[in-house]
């Protein structure tokens, strides 16, 4: 059989684990698993930059493309030639621009890569056309270079922008712009995303577009990029990009990109924990414990052939076959003779190993005497009793059987009672007699007096050993009072037929009930050929689905335990049974009701019968050719039945529309029976591959039904096209259950995975990687907690091959499983750890700690974790585990939550082994921070050259660096750099990371407590309890190093020694890590009086400015000398919780290590489906009618606001429209872009979400703030779908919320420290941030030296630019199409532009040093023209083209300070508020349009209070505003020209 490729959708569906959520809601284009004859998918293409995005990148789906180049390059000159048009290709430009290689001289290495790692089944035209594509990129440098330095149009006239009364604009009815332009009219897509910043996408929406005033044009993109977009070369650029890059373009009708969504992956949504076993379907349990085997039989058969019962009166002509026997034609013994032959014979096509034993015409005694030898040679295994009571009177009304005497001359009851006497249990009892319903009705009567009887001897002696007579299972051919029928055309034996031959007597039912005419014979259908045994045959065959039916029959009316009992505990009862449904069905026609304990509901009328007669029709219509053929008259190949393949596509008809509701399916008892075919099974064992992939709900109904003896067996096959589903199944299996090691183990099957782990393995299946990710996967679960499969797979081979894999940057996936295989084979298992040194394992891994994947990671730590504990501490260990701790100690300032939660697993582990070190490196932390409290530092910048340790002044040298005999026993080691960061950790944003790290920080000290050093460690606490009371003159300057936590912010008073960690004594049991805040940033423990957060301080020229002689305020925040009034305290409100956060129990002693929970975390990848779109992608769901309502609603949005942005800037913005009271001190705001949602922070730690059309709050939460530090930023992310709530502080800290407009359900997604390194000043600029969705990156900068950039996919830091200035960062903004150039304001008044795609040191190309005084504000507009705007303190406002060195206009807004600067992000406005409680409204060209006064509350009538805060609304025509002193809120909207009333 040729080798069939078997594609599964992991390669693009680790978007459950590994990818950012898709924002269109439409159907992916998901790959599934094929059938036979569809051809094996592309290779994927590899990532443009393996240390930043690979091919399977988490953070993004992939795409693929569905327009031509020339409408793709249409769309995208569209959307960057009429950026006022509310055109709908941002997004398609951002996400295409963003994979632009710089347009500098590294480009051609770029293009020739991206032209290399092409697909190898691409045909040669495109790669030749992707190649010229490439050339003309690198042709295209010079021109992008010139475009910075030299604009080829420049905006306006003379360096002057254009006169907004020279820019005619129109309104034109869609059809009519479709006919302007000469394109034809595209067709609707089935649902997109609304995008964020430009107009309405449906057709039927009025659009705007533009009349051009000359050739050039009247309006003109800032900063060249109009041209530059339009230009052919970079649109060839564009497209060859989305073709050669790792995420080829997907698109609909419109040829619209899909847009990704952020910090919404597996790991977000459940924290990096595990689901509780309340949220997880419990294992079933399906193997078969107690499994029986039918051992012995004994075939009671009473006719006494010749003399018929005096109750039996019999029809002429009557039925005379018994087993098939003809007692008319044979004398008495000879007919007696074959009867029980025959009957041996059929049951033993049955079961073959079962021991029968005949016994015709017995007599008392006989019975007796073989029904106990019966038991007493079965032991506990079942027994059968088959009665065929034809020859003697009908069981009696107390259910005795008849049987002979010795001659025969008189008919002997045996009561029930003695027959289970003798027989015990388990026993199977065949009645085939008359009024046989009477038997079992009597039968259990005398099983409760027995066990009635086992009670009492129970109760009278508790050893007592009593017999068990519940297990016994009853067939009885008919009911109560009912007599078998005599019908000549049946045998007379009829039930015993239908349990023994079935298939003969289905044949020759069908011919009798046949309502059309026929030629063929009961007789006739006696010769079908074949054997049972053999399933081509057309008996075989027959059988073979005789069998698959009434297995399914009983699967699906049957509760499952009874049917695991009657189906599956014993080979014997599980064929008598699906006999019995053959039974109910024929015996019913002949007025008789078989009956059966355990009782089984009737079955005649399932449909699946009438599959069975088109079989049986099938057959017997070939029969005659068949017969001919065997007497050699013709030549005629028998035509196999379509059953099978009509139900495997029944099967795939319910995966992929009925398996919504998880009912099990009908056909799945079959597809068991498939698997026996070769024919039949590949096809079989995909069907099936989809079915687990349902979850674990599939998987237990699958191993329930029995799939497990086959894939068990197939793990033998060589076949090369069953690996790949194999593999598959056996992922999902070991996901749910972990029980199959054993079964692994036996006859290696583990090899036949490990083989395919191997990277010199051949496997006939494009994503291979995946399928060895799969691998990996399964040898780790064999290896878990399993010390004979780690012993059977310790080799260098698995280890070598995991190793191998660690370097496979297109499959993060098997990045990560091979790392966790190896952690399984290391644990508790020192001689795997030295094969791993050996191996250079531990090296290897340590190289993954920049993984661009944060599950990689993740799972390295976790690998790292279990290599720590070889018994034998040699120095050769000590120095390896050392070795990495310092190596790991980089990812402290990982962005995951995840990783950081598994690096403390990992410190735990570190720390519990060295626990002495760890006691004295705590010891000498105590020491120097009572040296810290003695002798503060003087701020002479001598103590960078301190390093790790702080010393008194008096212990240094001239230089400043310590004394060596001042130097401790943990100085500069390993040990006392992991303790550090451990007490950094317990301050982490993070509640669950700080939680554990303050876990680890207690268990040290109270161990420290309990050593021979706790007295003097008590001394040394009571000491710095002591000079905690006093103040603490810190001189800090700019210059200083962070190198100690109390260096991250300004320190405050010390906590009591009441309130305080250090007054331990006798409380030794309460956290001492949870007070580590007031220790190391000075947190008080009680709420402060309201006094000023940040007070004036000593004048001085800020270090670093060039302006040695300019006054000392210009260089300083607005706000620096603002003394807030705000009553609010930190932590007032409720401080969001993680997901899944637990709080400690603070009563249990801590214990270490500390237990990860990331392998459970993992397992549940395979638990998941992954063939199938998730539920917001699948048409019709819940989720999919909410995304289509809220794009239908952002759509509404964008068309009603796009009017107005084209007269705001010419109208007036004072109609009041919304007042209302915050609270607290408003401090910075932020509109949601679609929804009625206003943020607000206020001068400390608190935000509040409004709704600003109703003036109703709807939460309030604390961002938990350090005090001290307040929020600096707010924005949202994922706007156009359901947003996020991101949020950076002055402490360098961002977070992450979600539902942030909810009360009760606001949860922290995410939170890190973004900028480590704060450098304390004179003045606070804080942090500045600015979210780039197209990018998914997070540029971030402030009190720092560089502009830290971060990808919000892979959660690491990919870039520090240099910020090339001395003085701090107060604000950043950026082009959020290309994404690659942004600016910076500084606090000495320069703005200055950076581009990303260049070298860090080179990055900064243009730099501006027009403004004097500090940066209030740079903004770089989203849509409209791409104004880019900045304002200084002393009033003065800038346009700026980044290729030009001068200011297009300057605009004098106020003689006051500047305190706020906001820019609307789409009409040509901007809003100003002054220290005199005045915003004013100015258009770009500097026109005057509004001056506003806020409204205060009555009590505070305060006409000269500066304003705090401004924000537009990013498309409505709408200002919020705030002024210092007061709480409230003013709303502002622009003046309709067009209509009196608005509808908002």
């Amino acid at each position: 059989m040729t080798a069939v490729h078997f594609q599964t959708l992991h390669s693009q569906s680790q978007n459950q684990q590994h990818r950012s959520r898709p924002l269109r809601p439409g159907p992916l284009n998901r790959s599934t698993l094929p059938s036979q004859a569809q051809e094996p998918a592309q290779n994927q293409a590899e990532a443009e930059d393996s240390h930043i995005r690979p091919s399977q990148e988490y953070g993004r789906m992939a795409m693929t493309e569905t327009t031509e180049s020339a409408v793709a390059r249409h769309h995208i000159r569209t959307a960057l030639t009429h950026p006022r048009q509310g055109t709908n290709e941002y997004h398609l430009v951002a996400h295409l621009a963003s994979k632009l290689p710089p347009h500098y001289p590294s480009t051609a290495g770029n293009s020739t890569a991206l032209i290399e790692r092409q697909d190898s089944n691409t045909s040669s035209s495109t790669a030749d056309d992707t190649a010229e594509a490439a050339r003309r990129a690198v042709a295209f440098q010079g021109t992008l270079l010139e475009s910075y330095a030299r604009p080829r149009t420049a905006p306006g006239t003379n360096g002057t922008s254009t006169p907004a009364s020279a820019r005619a604009v129109t309104f034109k009815d869609t059809d009519e712009e479709e006919e302007d332009s000469g394109k034809s009219k595209r067709p609707n897509s089935q649902l997109q995303r609304s995008r964020s910043d430009f107009g309405p996408r449906a057709q039927d929406a009025a659009k705007v577009s533009i009349n051009r005033a000359d050739e050039e044009g009247t309006w003109r993109m800032r900063h060249g990029w109009e041209d530059q977009y339009s230009s052919e070369e970079y649109l060839s650029l564009l497209t060859s990009v989305s073709i050669i890059a790792d995420e080829p373009l997907e698109s609909s009708d419109e040829g619209v990109v899909a847009f990704y969504m952020y910090y919404t992956d597996k790991r977000h949504e459940t924290g990096g924990n595990p689901k509780d076993e309340s949220q997880t379907l419990p294992l079933q349990e399906w193997r078969m414990k107690d499994r029986l085997k039918t051992v012995s039989a004994a075939l009671a058969i009473c006719l006494n052939i010749g003399v018929d019962p005096p109750d039996v009166i019999k029809t002429t002509p009557c039925a005379k076959l018994e087993c098939w026997v003809d007692t008319t034609v044979h004398p008495g013994p000879k007919a007696m003779e074959l009867i029980g032959k025959n009957l041996q014979q059929q049951y033993e096509t049955l079961s073959i190993r079962t021991r029968y034993k005949q016994y015709l015409d017995p007599s008392v005694e006989e019975t007796k005497k073989f029904a106990c030898s019966l038991r007493r040679n079965a032991k506990d295994e079942r027994v059968l009793f088959h009665y065929n009571g034809h020859g003697v009177p009908k069981p009696t009304a107390s259910g005795e059987i008849w049987v002979f005497n010795k001659n025969y001359t008189q008919y002997i009851p045996i009561s029930l009672y003695d027959l289970q006497a003798w027989l015990g249990a388990p026993s199977l009892f065949v009645y085939d007699c008359s009024d046989a319903g009477n038997i079992i009705r009597n039968f259990n009567r005398f099983v409760e007096k027995h066990e009635a009887e086992n009670a009492e001897l129970r109760r009278a002696d508790a050893n007592a050993q009593v017999p068990n007579y519940g297990d016994c299972i009853q067939l009885a051919a008919c009911g109560r009072k009912e007599t078998l029928p005599t019908n000549p055309d049946l045998p007379a034996d009829l039930f015993t037929c239908c349990l023994t031959t079935p298939i003969e007597i289905a044949l020759r039912f069908f011919v009798l009930q046949n309502p059309l005419p026929s030629k063929l014979t009961i007789d006739d259908v006696l010769k079908l050929p074949g054997r049972l045994q053999e399933r081509r045959t057309p008996m075989g065959e027959l059988n073979w689905i005789f069998t698959a039916i009434t297995d399914t029959i009983a699967w699906n009316t049957l509760p499952r335990a009874l049917f695991k009992k009657l189906f599956r505990q014993d080979l014997m009862v599980a064929a008598l049974f699906r006999n019995f449904l053959l039974s109910q069905r024929i015996m019913r026609v002949h007025q008789c009701h078989p009956q059966s304990w355990p009782e089984l509901p009737e079955t005649h009328h399932h449909p699946l019968w009438e599959s069975w007669d088109l079989a049986v029709e099938m057959v017997l219509a070939q029969l005659p050719a068949l017969i001919e053929n065997q007497e050699g008259r013709r030549v005629y190949e028998y035509q196999h039945s379509t059953f099978f393949t009509e139900q495997l596509t029944a099967f795939e008809v319910y995966l992929t529309q009925g398996a919504v509701t998880q009912k099990p399916p009908d056909q799945l008892p079959i597809v068991l029976q498939v698997l026996l075919s070769q024919v039949h099974r590949l096809r079989a064992l995909i069907l099936l591959s989809k079915f687990l992939d349902l979850g674990p709900w599939a998987v237990n109904l699958a191993l329930s039904i029995g799939i497990f003896p086959y894939v068990l067996k197939l793990l033998q096959s060589a076949a090369q096209e069953l690996k790949p589903v194999m593999v598959f199944i056996w992922a999902r299996i070991l996901a749910v259950d972990q029980s199959c090691q054993t079964d692994l183990l036996k006859d290696n099957g583990y090899s036949y995975f490990v083989q395919i782990l191997s990277p010199t393995s051949g496997i006939p299946i494009a994503n291979a990687s995946e399928h060895r990710a799969m691998c990996a996967f399964i040898i780790a679960m064999f290896c878990k907690g399993f010390h004979q499969g780690q012993v059977v797979c310790m080799g260098p081979v698995v280890i070598g091959a995991c190793l191998a894999h660690l370097g496979d940057v297109d499959n993060p996936l098997l990045r990560q499983w091979a790392c966790l295989c190896i952690s399984q084979l290391w644990v508790d298992f020192p001689e795997a750890k030295w094969v791993g040194i050996r191996e250079l394992a531990n090296q290897r891994l340590c190289d993954l700690a920049l993984d661009p994947v944060p599950e990689v990671r993740a799972a390295m730590l976790y690998a790292l974790n279990n290599f720590l504990g070889i018994p034998d501490v040699t120095d050769q260990v000590a120095q390896i585990e050392e070795s990495i701790a310092s190596t790991v100690l980089i990812m402290t300032t990982d962005g995951s939550n995840m990783v950081r939660k598994e690096l403390l697993v990992f410190f735990s582990t570190f720390v519990k082994r060295y626990e002495n070190k760890f006691m004295v490196a705590a010891y000498e932390q105590i020491l120097e921070e009572k040296e810290f409290m003695r002798d503060p530092p003087r701020g002479d910048g001598s103590e960078r050259r301190m390093g790790l340790h702080y010393t008194k002044q008096t212990s240094r040298v001239t230089n400043g660096q310590k004394k060596e005999n001042t130097n401790g026993i943990s100085h500069e080691t390993i040990f006392a750099a992991v303790w550090k960061h451990l007490l950094l950790m317990s301050v982490d944003p993070h509640p669950e990371i700080s939680r554990d790290a303050g876990i680890i920080i207690d268990y040290i000290y109270n161990a420290l407590l309990q050593s021979p050093l706790g007295r003097s460690t008590q001394s040394v606490i009571d000491e710095i309890v002591r000079l905690s009371s006093r103040p603490l003159p810190l001189k800090a300057t700019p210059s200083e190093p962070a190198n100690d936590l109390k260096k991250l912010v300004s320190p405050a008073p010390m906590p009591s020694k009441q309130n305080g960690y250090l007054s331990l004594g006798l409380k030794r049991t309460a956290s001492i890590a949870a007070s580590l805040k007031n220790l190391a940033i000075g947190n008080p423990t009680t709420p402060p009086p309201s006094a000023p957060l940040r007070g004036p301080r000593t004048p001085g020229r800020f270090p670093g400015t060039p302006h040695a002689r300019v006054p000392v305020e210009w260089n300083r925040p607005p706000d620096q000398s603002d003394h807030y009034t705000s009553s609010s305290y930190y932590q007032p409100a409720k401080i969001p919780p993680s997901r899944n956060f637990k709080t400690r129990d603070m009563k249990r002693h801590p214990e270490l290590p500390l237990q990860s929970k990331f392998l459970e975390w993992s397992i549940e990848y395979f638990r998941e489906p992954q063939m199938k779109p998730s539920e917001a992608d699948e048409p019709g769901s819940t989720d999919y009618n909410q995304r289509l309502w809220r794009r239908t609603r952002n759509e509404k949005i964008i068309a009603m606001t796009q009017p107005e942005k084209e007269q705001a800037g010419s109208s007036r913005w004072d109609n009041a429209s919304g007042f209302f009271n915050n609270g607290t001190q408003p401090s910075k705001m932020c509109f949601h872009q679609f929804e009625d949602h206003l943020v607000v922070s206020d001068d400390r730690d608190n935000i509040c979400v409004w709704d600003w059309a109703a003036q109703v709050r709807l939460c309030r939460f604390s961002n938990s703030n350090p005090t001290g530090s307040r929020i600096n930023e707010i924005k949202f992310i994922n706007e156009d779908d359901q947003a996020l709530l991101i949020t950076g502080s002055s402490d360098g800290v961002i977070k992450v919320y979600r539902n942030y407009e909810s009360e009760h359900n606001v949860e922290v997604v995410s939170a890190w420290r973004a900028l480590t390194d704060l450098v304390p000043s004179n003045v606070n600029a804080g942090l500045a941030f600015d979210w780039q969705q197209g990018q998914g990156k997070l540029l971030v900068a402030g009190d720092v030296k560089v502009i830290r950039v971060w990808n919000a996919a892979t959660e690491i830091c990919t870039n520090d630019i240099p910020a090339r200035s001395g003085s701090c960062i107060t604000s950043l903004t950026s082009d959020q199409v290309a994404g690659n150039v942004f600016a910076a304001g500084f606090g000495d008044g320069a703005v200055r532009v950076y581009d990303q795609r260049l070298p860090p040191r080179d990055a900064m190309f243009k730099v501006w040093k027009h403004h004097k005084q500090w940066i209030t504000n740079v903004h770089m507009q989203r849509g409209g023209l791409r104004e880019l705007v900045s304002g200084c303190r002393n009033g003065d406002v800038m346009l700026w083209d980044i290729r030009m060195d001068l200011p297009l206009r300057t605009i004098k807004t106020t003689r006051d300070t500047l305190r706020s600067l906001s820019v609307h992000e789409h009409a040509p406005v901007f809003a100003t508020g002054s220290g005199h409680h005045n915003v004013k409204v100015f258009n770009v060209n500097g026109g005057f349009l509004s001056s506003l006064e806020p409204y205060s509350s009555f009590l505070q009538q305060n006409r000269s209070s500066p304003i705090s805060t401004t924000s537009f609304h990013p498309h409505r025509m709408m200002l919020a505003c705030s002024a210092l002193h007061d709480n409230h809120i003013n709303l502002f909207t622009c003046e309709d020209k067009r209509r009196t009333s608005w509808d908002g």
